[in-house]
């Protein structure tokens, strides 16, 4: 934050949240202080937006720095809807999903676009972008989404078929 406020701009990447949370519950639990969903205290929501909500991109009038959180999860086998993940999803402006069967396909990076999401998004983009990527991302995740069922068999319709 002193970086900030004196006007420069600063990237701060917190690896990883997830396993940070873990050891803050083992030494909740040892410290017998009340466990509350999946065994975390109940704080633990207010550690990490303690943390993240310091991000800023202050005025001109206040220095005019910045200050960039990019905080990493681990979920376990891709599920985004424990209490961590969804935690640490609420804080933050967007989220890059990243999957392994993607980098093992090739994919690289391995974004899930379908379930990558920007609060900004669109705000941030010049009209020119914006008409190129516009349609883009929904037709990745639909692509992607057949793709794993045509894995399945053989018995595509034809809509199917062309689309893929």
């Amino acid at each position: 934050e002193e970086f900030m406020y004196a006007g420069k701009d600063v990237l701060v990447v917190f690896d990883d949240l997830s396993k940070q949370a873990v050891a803050y519950r083992e030494l909740s639990l040892l410290l017998r202080r009340p466990p509350g969903r999946e065994a975390y205290p109940g704080d633990v929501f207010y550690l990490h937006s303690r943390l993240l909500e310091r991000s800023a991109k202050l005025s001109k009038e206040l220095g005019g720095g910045s200050l960039t959180a990019l905080p990493f999860i681990q979920t376990e086998a891709g599920d985004i809807s424990a209490y961590i993940p969804t935690n640490v999803i609420s804080i933050t402006d967007g989220q890059i999903f990243l999957q392994s069967d993607l980098f093992f396909f090739g994919t690289r990076p391995a974004i899930d676009a379908g379930a990558s999401v920007s609060r900004v998004g669109g705000a941030a983009q010049i009209p020119a972008m914006k008409k190129v990527a516009g349609t883009l991302r929904t037709d990745l995740a639909s692509y992607r989404e057949l793709e794993s069922f045509a894995q399945f068999g053989s018995d595509l319709d034809q809509a199917t078929q062309a689309k893929l």
